[in-house]
């Protein structure tokens, strides 16, 4: 029998991870329903497949790895030079200055954002609710505090700084957000900055949605605000934008203006990462090429366009909605009052169609519903024509 002590964070999880518990109850109605097929619009989890860039280029470096004199082992923790200089000329694109030295490539933003905190004490970590799971996840099994910061529907589902308490702490925002698809403008984004320089907070930035960014106000890095350099580390990720879902690859921006965070997090990553492979980060480097980029934005319109049929269904049958518009996510008011849990269970049943339960994205995600816009297109139009019905 086990006597070492627990970690006694997974006690306030609650129950089990959220789309773990989303799957479980489709498998089960399929089980039951053997000849319903059943449309997911819940997990965010790309269709389209690598486009011929990529798969070229990890061709090639396949190639490689099987020759004496091109064989690579270990990858430097930080990332290859070559694919930190292409995410520095992707941030160049919007005259962005950001050092290779500065960027450290990732498996994903995941696996970053839950250990980012990793580098501060005992601060306090104020997280926006509702949002990924991850964030407030992580923190809770770490043990630090943790304090939400609503957003609501009459702030457009962007919460200010205002909702924040006067001193230091690590800040999460994610914009354009998931699950709601709502993106800070300048004004909004300038705002937290300036809260973060006066307070000596930091906040860390998720923009892995950027490339789904149509909106000409709405940033697409956190550093095209004035003095963001000086009091945020950005994360971001090459799985939605270039469907890099199964093979897995980010990076984080540490600007020297942090300090001494770029170094720890250079540790850090020594100490418990051995990198990304060299036939994924050729891959990266390759999607970050001009065509590569190219075919990305092809995937995100094709996904978007899906969006637009969901908003659509949603706009005609009066349902209140965000996001489809710089973000693959919808965001709707559940109709006639209906929980979150209760409106999945409906849905499934009644439409053979699954999203995901606003409350799994947190206390104030209860009445709302997230569905996705990453299904082929035959699918989307399948589960438009199902939820008309439905709804």
């Amino acid at each position: 029998m086990i006597k070492t002590e627990l970690n006694a964070g997974f006690a306030s999880l609650g129950g089990g991870y959220l789309f773990s518990e989303t799957a479980r109850r489709i498998r089960a109605f399929e089980a039951e329903n053997p000849g319903k097929k059943v449309i997911r619009l819940g997990i965010g989890d790309v269709t389209l497949p690598l486009g011929k860039t990529v798969v070229d280029a990890m061709l090639r470096a396949s190639a490689e790895m099987g020759e004496r004199g091109t064989f690579r082992g270990y990858c430097p923790e930080a990332g290859y030079g070559f694919l930190r200089s292409a995410v520095a000329r992707y941030y160049a694109r919007r005259g962005v200055d950001v050092r290779p030295e500065e960027i450290f490539i990732s498996d994903g933003a995941k696996s970053d954002c839950a250990a980012v905190p990793s580098l501060f004490g005992a601060a306090k970590v104020y997280i926006p609710d509702p949002v990924y799971p991850v964030y407030l996840d992580t923190n809770l099994l770490a043990g630090r505090e943790t304090v939400s910061i609503p957003a609501l529907p009459e702030d457009g589902f962007l919460p200010g700084p205002e909702r924040c308490g006067g001193g230091p702490a690590v800040i999460y925002l994610c914009s354009p957000d998931n699950p709601t698809g709502a993106a800070y403008g300048r004004e909004g984004l300038a705002a937290w900055v300036v809260h973060a320089i006066n307070t000596g907070s930091v906040i860390i930035y998720d923009a892995a949605y950027e490339a789904y960014i149509t909106e000409p106000g709405v940033p697409h890095t956190i550093y095209e605000i004035p003095g963001a350099k000086s009091c945020a580390v950005e994360i971001n990720s090459l799985s939605k934008s270039a469907g890099f879902t199964g093979t897995r690859c980010g990076w984080s921006v540490f600007p020297r203006e942090l300090g001494e965070l770029g170094k720890m997090w250079a540790r850090r990553q020594a100490a418990s990462f051995n990198g990304v492979s060299y036939i994924v980060q050729r891959a990266a480097e390759a999607a970050l090429s001009p065509a590569g980029l190219a075919e990305s934005a092809k995937m995100a319109e094709y996904y978007l366009s899906n969006a637009r049929l969901i908003s659509r269904l949603l706009d005609e049958k009066g349902i209140f909605h965000t996001g489809g518009v710089n973000s693959p996510y919808i965001w709707m008011r559940c109709p006639d009052g209906c929980g979150s849990w209760e409106f999945f269970d409906r849905m499934l049943t009644s439409a053979g169609v699954a999203g995901t339960p606003g409350a799994g994205f947190g206390k104030y995600g209860e009445g709302f519903f997230r569905l996705t816009a990453f299904s082929a297109r035959e699918d989307t139009e399948t589960a438009v024509a199902r939820l008309r019905e439905f709804l």
